[in-house]
């Protein structure tokens, strides 16, 4: 008679390999949340920087020229603000506007960002028609020798106005950016804005051993005793 094992023979079974899972690709961020975030940044810094070359343009000499004076000719100059200082004040009002866009949300966002884009191009109107100054001229021409009928001659202009004009432009370009991509633009304290919803509240610990533990939980409407024997 045979041995015969109670052991099994070892099986040559191969265990196979698990198969390689093929790596995820990630999932491509939508074109419109790339560009509202990169439009962030550039409106930004177009509305910014628009806004300081008004105001620092504003502050130039737009127009020169010379007007009678005793026989001899007196040398008037006009700068921006004296010409017109409605560029200014609408840079000013679109820097303003600027900032508000990050504080509102929904329509309120949009009319801020109309408000923005109109500043910019009611300041680039008002610096390209007023860039004459022939008007500012005759009535420095006027204060100065205190004759009415003084009028000013050989005028000439500067390119201060023409700069005006572009940095009001930027503010413009940074208005169409607010008004294309304000939606999805982050607002101003959103991470800490509460959602409403009640939050749980932790129960204190109550020491049974410590009196003052227990009249502290009678005042806040607590049963001290419901705990024990759990």
């Amino acid at each position: 008679m045979g041995y015969v094992s109670a052991v099994p023979p070892p099986r040559n079974d191969a265990v196979p390999e698990p198969e390689h899972e093929p790596e995820r690709e990630p999932r491509p961020e939508a074109p419109d949340s790339r560009g509202g975030r990169r439009s962030v940044a550039v409106a930004l810094l177009l509305g910014t920087l628009g806004a300081t070359v008004v105001l620092l343009a504003s502050g130039r000499v737009w127009a020169r020229g010379t007007t009678a004076f005793g026989g001899d000719s007196l040398r008037l100059t006009a700068d921006g603000q004296t010409v017109t200082g409605l560029p200014a004040a609408l840079a000013i009002v679109g820097l303003a506007a600027l900032v508000a866009v990050f504080a509102v949300r929904g329509k309120s966002r949009l009319l801020v960002s109309a408000l923005l884009a109109l500043s910019g191009l009611g300041a680039a109107l008002a610096a390209v028609f007023a860039a004459d100054g022939r008007s500012a001229l005759d009535a420095e021409a006027a204060r100065t020798t205190a004759d009415t009928a003084a009028k000013v001659a050989g005028m000439t202009q500067t390119a201060w106005p023409y700069v005006t004009a572009a940095g009001a432009a930027l503010i413009l370009v940074a208005g169409l950016l607010a008004l294309r991509f304000g939606r999805s633009w982050p607002a101003m304290g959103g991470r800490y804005e509460r959602d409403g919803s009640p939050r749980p509240r932790k129960a204190a610990v109550v020491d049974p051993d410590r009196p003052e533990d227990l009249w502290k939980a009678l005042d806040r409407g607590e049963d001290p005793t419901s705990d024990q024997g759990r």
